[in-house]
C-alpha cells in the first residue's frame, strides 16, 4: 500500500507539474491479477482497484495495523469491467458492469473474483475509517431490488446541464443518506453525454469533505484536464483513462475532456450532506 501525506494550499501553489502528479494523481490502478491501494492522510481515505484473473483476497497489510482490512473501516466498490463476484464473509455477491457494493465495518474476509478471466472485473474501491457497522448491500443502477440488493432511486439519478454549455450529464448517487447507509463514505458516478466535456463548472469546494475522482470510459487518445487548487490559485493535472485524482477539501475539483467520459466520485470527511458545498463564482477563478 502506497502512503501519501496531506498537502497545504500554501505549499501546493509552488509545486511543479511533476510534484502535483506525484502527490495527487493515481496511475496504473487497474493491473491484471493485482490489487493496488493508495492511502492518503487526507481524511484517511484509501483509493484502490482489484483486477482478479484468479481470486484475490483483500488483506490489511502492515500499514493499517489491523487484523483485517475492514476492522475499523468501511468500503464502497464499483465494478467498471466485466462481470465479477465479491465474496464477503463467505457470501457471494455478483456485480455486473457499473454495479456497486457497500461493505460495512467488521466484514472480515473479502475476496475479489472475475466470472471470465478474459474479460475480468475491474473493482474500483474507496475505503474510509468507520466507527460503527452498517449493512453490507449490493447496489444496482438498473434492474431489480431484492434481499440485500438496493436499486438506486429515481431521485438519486439527477440529470443536469445542457449541450449548449457542454455539461449535459447524469449524476447517479450510489452511497449516501437515504440510499445506502454508511458512516462517512459518500460515493457515486457521473456520466457525460456526447458533445459535453465539463463535469463541474461553475465549480465549488466543500471544506468539510475531500473527494477523489476516477476518470474512465476514455479511449487511448483522450484526456481530461483536471483543475484543482484554491479558486484564486488554480492548477491543472492531465488525466488519462482509468486514472484517479485526490482532491483536498480546500481545492476545487473540475475537469474538461477531449470528449465525453465518465467519472466516479468518492467523498470522506465530517458530514455526508451532498449539497454542503461552497460555490465559486466564475469571476473568482484565476
Amino acid at each position: 500500500m502506497e502512503v501519501r501525506t496531506a498537502a497545504s494550499p500554501k505549499d501546493v501553489k509552488y509545486y511543479t507539474t511533476q510534484r502535483l502528479r506525484e502527490d495527487f494523481l493515481i496511475q496504473d490502478l487497474f493491473t491484471a491479477g493485482k490489487i493496488k491501494l493508495v492511502y492518503s492522510h487526507i481524511d484517511r481515505i484509501i483509493t484502490g482497484a482489484a483486477v482478479p484473473v484468479q481470486p484475490i483476497p483483500l488483506t490489511a497489510g502492515d500499514e493499517l495495523r489491523a487484523a483485517y482490512f475492514l476492522e475499523r473501516r468501511e468500503m464502497g466498490v464499483i465494478n467498471i469491467g466485466g462481470p465479477g463476484r465479491i465474496l464477503a464473509d463467505g457470501k457471494a455477491w455478483h456485480l455486473a458492469h457499473k454495479d456497486g457494493m457497500y461493505l460495512g465495518m467488521g466484514t472480515r474476509d473479502i475476496v475479489f473474483e472475475s466470472e471470465d478471466s478474459e474479460n475480468p472485473a475491474k473493482f474500483y474501491l474507496n475505503s474510509t475509517p468507520a466507527h460503527r457497522s452498517c449493512p453490507t448491500v449490493l447496489i444496482r443502477p438498473e434492474g431489480e431490488a431484492g434481499d440485500g440488493i438496493v436499486l438506486i432511486k429515481d431521485e438519486n439519478k439527477v440529470e443536469l446541464g445542457d449541450l449548449e454549455n457542454s455539461n449535459h450529464r447524469t449524476i447517479c448517487k450510489y452511497i449516501l443518506p437515504g440510499q445506502v447507509e454508511s458512516c462517512q463514505l459518500v460515493m457515486g458516478m457521473t456520466h457525460l453525454e456526447p458533445g459535453s466535456v465539463w463535469n463541474t463548472m461553475p465549480c465549488h469546494t466543500h471544506d468539510r469533505r475531500m473527494e477523489v475522482y476516477l476518470y474512465f470510459d476514455m479511449d487511448k487518445d483522450s484526456l481530461v484536464m483536471h483543475y484543482m487548487g484554491e479558486p484564486e490559485e488554480t492548477r491543472h493535472i492531465v488525466v488519462r483513462n482509468e486514472e484517479a485524482v485526490i482532491s483536498p477539501s480546500w481545492s476545487i475539483h473540475a475537469g474538461s475532456g477531449i470528449k465525453a467520459y465518465t467519472f466516479i466520485w468518492g467523498m470522506a470527511g465530517e458530514n455526508q450532506a451532498f449539497d454542503d458545498m461552497d460555490p465559486v463564482s466564475m469571476n473568482e477563478l484565476k
